[in-house]
C-alpha cells in the first residue's frame, strides 16, 4: 500500500493571525471562520506559534486582561508540534495523539503551507481507525485533567 502524505489531506487555505494582533481580533477570526486554532505567522509566513480559544480564555480573559489590548504574542502557544507536507499521515495521527492536539500546522522551509486535522484524517477511509484512536486518547486525557 502506498503511504498517503500529509499534503494529500491537508487544507492549504489557512486563516492566520500576526503576533501583533489583538486577542479580540483572534477571537473574532476563530468565530467568523469556525476554526479551533489560528497559526500565528509574520508577514514572511514563518510560523511563530498558534492561538486557540482556550489560550484566549485562560491566558487573557481569566487573567482579567483586556482582549482588545492583549497581543496574540503574549498568549499564544509557542513551540507547537508541526508536520511537513511529505510526512506520512499515520505519523501525523500518532503525533496528534502524543501531543494531545486535534490539528497540526503543516510547515515547509519554516513557512506555513497548510493545516491538517483529525477530521481531515478521519474523512480518509484509510485513516479513520487511527484518527478515532487518536481522538479517544486526546479525549481520555482531557477527562482526566
Amino acid at each position: 500500500m502506498i503511504p498517503v502524505q500529509v499534503k494529500d489531506l491537508m487544507n492549504p487555505s489557512v486563516v492566520t493571525i500576526e503576533p501583533t494582533s489583538s486577542a479580540a481580533l483572534a477571537a473574532r477570526l476563530l468565530s467568523r471562520h469556525n476554526v479551533g486554532v489560528l497559526p500565528v505567522c509574520g508577514e514572511d509566513r514563518k510560523l511563530r506559534g498558534v492561538v486557540t480559544d482556550r489560550d484566549i480564555v485562560l491566558r487573557c480573559v481569566a487573567a482579567e486582561e483586556d482582549p482588545a489590548q492583549t497581543l496574540v504574542r503574549e498568549i499564544m502557544t509557542r513551540g507547537c508540534a508541526t508536520v511537513s507536507p511529505q510526512d506520512d499521515c499515520r505519523a501525523a495521527t500518532q503525533l496528534m495523539a502524543r501531543q494531545q492536539v486535534r490539528r497540526l500546522p503543516v510547515v515547509e522551509g519554516g513557512k506555513l503551507v497548510g493545516i491538517v486535522s483529525l477530521a481531515d484524517l478521519a474523512r480518509s477511509q484509510r485513516f479513520d481507525m487511527e484518527a478515532a484512536q487518536a481522538l479517544g486518547e486526546i479525549s481520555e486525557n482531557i477527562v482526566h485533567r
